[in-house]
């Protein structure tokens, strides 16, 4: 089953004093780009959470957030209101509200509170870490729900694709007495004696460069080769890609070669659906 890279998760923990928010949301990349968010506070565990979303999300743009709500007594902590009102300023500049409004806002931003404490309590740390394991089993889920959503619309890609290399085959007897005929006029019109069997033999030359034969056969092998990787264990977005260039080439071919109308408006439609195949490729981890 294919996984989406696009995905949304959340956690929340409430502690005595604090509640605590881990915010997860990733979209498509090529390697695993980690943009972390967090307060002054928390940067020394920034390291360790980072490895956490990388070994459950493996690739995409993921955007983490640690945001910290203070709900009842913290003595060690105080507001930083140089901060805080910076941020207000910033705010108001963006969009109208009013002071409470914006400060609501503000406090929600990173470094808003300034602490004499120097580690952080191991058990606020394993809450927070829990919290992550939450998060990132939601985004997981919301992941698969979005995989499954591209696997049924390859399907449906993969049908029409199948369906079209059929009519391509149907098609192909046609094509070459088209062109056989279409070559027998030329010559004929040309009115000059041709030595019968050395025109046959020229004419089953020129015919054989238009042959599509092995196209035909190695398009449906790797339409099926697409279907399989779609349904293995091992299935992930690179190699799907890798087998859809391969597809292309194979189509590609069967158009260059065609010298037919119809069947160039066959391999005009495939074209269509492969890349509809490659666009919602990017997304698949």
């Amino acid at each position: 089953m294919i996984q989406s890279m696009t995905g949304f998760g959340k956690h929340v923990v409430q502690l005595p004093s604090k509640k605590i928010t881990i915010e997860l949301k990733s979209l498509n990349s090529k390697n695993l780009d980690i943009n972390a968010r967090l307060p002054q506070f928390y940067r020394e565990k920034e390291l360790e959470l980072r490895k956490m979303i990388a070994s459950a999300l493996n690739r995409g743009k993921v955007d983490f957030s640690l945001y910290v709500e203070i709900t009842g007594e913290e003595t060690t902590a105080e507001v930083n209101k140089g901060v805080v009102r910076n941020y207000m300023d910033q705010l108001a500049d963006i969009a109208k509200g009013d002071d409470i409004k914006l400060l609501e806002m503000a406090l929600r931003m990173p470094d808003t509170l300034k602490t004499d404490k120097d580690d952080i309590d191991e058990e606020e740390y394993n809450a927070i870490k829990q919290a992550m394991d939450e998060a990132l089993s939601k985004i997981v889920e919301f992941r698969n729900e979005e995989g499954k959503v591209l696997e049924k619309d390859f399907v449906a890609r993969l049908k029409n694709l199948n369906e079209l290399l059929e009519a391509v085959k149907a098609m192909d007897p046609e094509r070459l007495a088209t062109v056989r005929e279409r070559l027998e006029k030329a010559v004929a019109d040309l009115k000059v004696e041709l030595d019968a069997n050395r025109f046959e033999q020229e004419l089953i030359y020129y015919l054989e460069k238009y042959d599509i034969t092995e196209e035909k056969v190695r398009l449906a092998n790797h339409l099926k080769y697409f279907e399989t990787t779609l349904n293995s264990d091992d299935s992930n977005g690179k190699k799907l890609g890798f087998i859809s260039q391969e597809i292309g080439r194979e189509i590609n071919t069967i158009g260059s070669k065609a010298n037919y109308a119809p069947m160039q408006q066959l391999v005009v439609q495939m074209k269509d659906e492969l890349e509809k195949i490659k666009e919602q490729m990017l997304n698949v981890l």
